[in-house]
This record gives C-alpha cells, sequence and structure tokens, in this order.
C-alpha cells in the first residue's frame, strides 16, 4: 500500500509540480463533484424524505452540481488562462525578466506586450534568458488567478446562478401540483 501511495503522489508531481494552479481547478472540481454525489446520495436513500419531494429534490441538486462545476471550472481556466497570457506576452514579468529585455531591446523592445510575443519560445532558445525566475513568478501569478477565480465562482457566481434556477424549479414545481390537484390525494385518504 505504501508503495502505490508513493507512486500516486509521484504521478501527481510529475502532473502538477510546475503549475499548482491546475492542480487547484482539478481538486476544486473533483470536490465539488463529490460534494454534489453526496448530496444526491443522501437524499435518494433518505427514507424521510417523500418520492414526491425526491423527484424535486434530485434534479435540483444535480442542476446545482452542474452550475457550482461549470462556473468554476470555466471562471478559474479564464482566470488562469488570462493571467497566463499576460506572462507569456511580457506584459506582467518578473524584475530578472525585465532587466533580460533591456540588455535585448534592439531584439525585443517592439514585440513586449503584443498579443502574438512569447516569452516560452524564447526561454527555450535563449541561454541566458532567466527561466527558473519567470517560471517561479509565472506559477505563482496563476495560482494565485486561479484561487481569486475559485472564490469569484463560488461566492458571487454560482449563489446568483444557482438561486435563479432553484426559482425556476420551485415555481415549475408549484405550478404542476396546482394543475395535478388530485395527483396525491390517494395517499392523503384515510379510511
Amino acid at each position: 500500500m505504501h508503495k502505490f501511495f508513493d507512486c500516486l503522489l509521484k504521478k501527481i508531481a510529475d502532473k502538477f509540480g510546475e503549475d499548482p494552479s491546475k492542480m487547484l481547478i482539478w481538486t476544486g472540481v473533483v470536490g465539488w463533484a463529490t460534494s454534489a454525489f453526496a448530496q444526491v446520495f443522501a437524499i435518494y436513500i433518505n427514507p424521510r424524505i417523500s418520492k414526491e419531494k425526491k423527484s424535486f429534490l434530485i434534479p435540483q441538486e444535480m442542476a446545482d452540481a452542474a452550475v457550482n462545476i461549470g462556473s468554476f471550472f470555466l471562471i478559474t481556466q479564464l482566470a488562469k488562462k488570462s493571467v497566463s497570457k499576460l506572462f507569456s506576452t511580457g506584459k506582467f514579468a518578473p524584475k530578472s525578466v525585465k532587466e533580460f529585455f533591456e540588455k535585448n531591446k534592439d531584439t525585443y523592445a517592439e514585440k513586449i506586450g503584443k498579443y502574438d510575443f512569447n516569452i516560452e519560445t524564447i526561454k527555450k532558445t535563449t541561454e541566458n534568458f532567466p527561466v527558473k525566475n519567470y517560471d517561479t513568478c509565472k506559477s505563482l501569478g496563476t495560482t494565485i488567478a486561479t484561487v481569486a477565480g475559485g472564490i469569484v465562482s463560488s461566492n458571487i457566481v454560482t449563489p446568483i446562478i444557482r438561486n435563479a434556477m432553484a426559482s425556476n424549479f420551485q415555481r415549475a414545481y408549484i405550478d404542476y401540483n396546482k394543475s395535478n390537484p388530485y395527483r396525491n390525494s390517494s395517499s392523503n385518504m384515510k379510511i
């Protein structure tokens, strides 16, 4: 069992070691999915909840899960990719990278900050480029952006969307019960 966990940890480190923001996104998605599955399963097996209420609650919880996971993934990915692009174009850069471009301004002055400029190709082809400083700073920047995206998604966007959806679900459920008043009458009759 010990070797299994060592192997698992090595795979995780290989996959996410250079980009912790990617790990944050995927652990967030797995967390939301696990939580949603647990909530739906708890409703499904709860004997105190009637079948009619389950028929309302389970689809609502599944819709909530889709909103939670979808908005979290999209917003955190957008935040991460946006900040990553700002780094790769040179708009954001650590001091050592700015100094590198200052020393080589004849080559790079007109390119820095342009959408098609890509530091990633320069760091692979230029010997004296400060790769470690750039990678560390970019990793920190994308991680902070991912955390901020997760906070915005979880605390602002998701509740707004989820509340609107829940209101629509509840309205549809109430309208359905009003239009079918005798649907549950047999279960309420006493002899």
